[in-house]
């Protein structure tokens, strides 16, 4: 799928998965809650997408590690 529209990953050194391990998690939320469920047919149409997730991701989406406060919550409080 990247790969169709020209992005390149970035990857950690091979064997060390803990080397940005929020990054991780959070591209693997993003691939199971978002990539996995969609379909895209440009390119327009995917970053139409994204910026939609990314914003319900901040706004909306609860997180367990935030207290099960949204990051928006949590910034306002902080």
């Amino acid at each position: 799928m990247l790969e169709a529209f020209g992005i390149t990953r970035s990857l950690s050194q091979a064997g060390c998965p803990y080397d940005n391990a929020v990054a991780e998690s959070t591209y693997r939320s993003f691939k199971l809650e978002f990539i996995n469920q969609e379909t895209f047919h440009s390119l327009e149409e995917l970053t139409l997408k994204t910026k939609d997730y990314v914003h319900w991701w901040n706004h909306h989406r609860i997180h367990g590690s935030l207290n099960y406060q949204t990051p928006m919550t949590r910034r306002v409080i902080a």
